[in-house]
């Protein structure tokens, strides 16, 4: 049995400023079914928006946006039961921060935990502690964090979904002949050092972030897909069929 770490973004479960409920649906039910054969550990974001479609506040003020996160949690979580209990499965929760990984032994608490709530049959969801943390709401630290849960808990793999399909020879935005890199065995040091540009109101990351993730996997030898959360067709053919259709893999191995 693999361990996938699957993390998904704001700009996926974000629609006109509130949670896009069929767009968790359809992630909820692919889960359930990746679940069957895989354990399963959810970084998930989409606490600030929740929390937004109760009250408007400015999301550019730190505060605001902790004080968003703090009223979205409890929302964003029983939105989740209530999908996973179509499926009679189980979720739990564990609020973290990056600097929860900073040490060994505060990694190894994490790890001892989850371990616990997998070999139970139960998918466990991470959410940032964005009440308690300020550099991860500024810099969108949740694809990084997502990196750092895979490490810490020896995940076959991390798996990004996100508005960004897969990663281009260039930005396809604005260069129509960019081409998805299907596989990448290593990122170059200037791709990793762009500016951050989210597509999203409530995102604060982009492909960079994500790269980054990918290049913190690959340094300790682990992999990492992305592909799109809007259409879970690529992530679907990756995962329960095998079949690399869509999206990138970062990977040390050559295929």
């Amino acid at each position: 049995m693999k361990r996938i770490v699957l993390k998904v973004g704001s700009a996926v479960l974000t629609e006109n400023n509130f949670i896009a409920i069929q767009r968790m649906r359809n992630l909820v039910d692919f889960i359930a079914e990746l679940s069957k054969e895989n354990e399963v550990i959810l970084v998930s974001s989409g606490a600030v928006s929740a929390g937004y479609s109760l009250l408007q506040l400015d999301r550019n003020i730190v505060e605001n946006k902790q004080a968003l996160a703090s009223l979205g949690q409890p929302l964003l979580m029983h939105s989740y039961k209530k999908k996973f209990d179509v499926h009679n499965i189980h979720c739990a929760q564990i609020l973290v921060t990056s600097q929860n990984f900073k040490t060994e032994e505060q990694s190894s608490k994490i790890k001892k935990t989850i371990d616990s709530l997998l070999s139970s049959n139960i998918v466990v969801i991470v959410n940032e502690n964005d009440t308690t943390s300020t550099d991860e709401l500024v810099l969108g630290d949740n694809d990084q964090l997502s990196a750092y849960t895979a490490y810490a808990t020896n995940a076959d793999m991390l798996v990004i979904l996100s508005d960004i399909d897969a990663y281009y020879s260039h930005d396809p935005r604005t260069n129509p002949d960019a081409k998805v890199l299907k596989v990448v065995n290593e990122i170059p040091e200037s791709e990793l050092c762009k500016d951050v540009t989210p597509n999203n109101c409530f995102a604060t990351g982009g492909i960079v972030t994500k790269l980054k993730s990918a290049d913190y996997l690959l340094k300790n030898s682990q992999s990492m897909f992305l592909a799109s959360g809007f259409d879970l067709s690529d992530v679907k053919s990756f995962l329960l069929e095998g079949k690399h259709l869509g999206g990138t893999l970062f990977t040390k191995d050559e295929k």
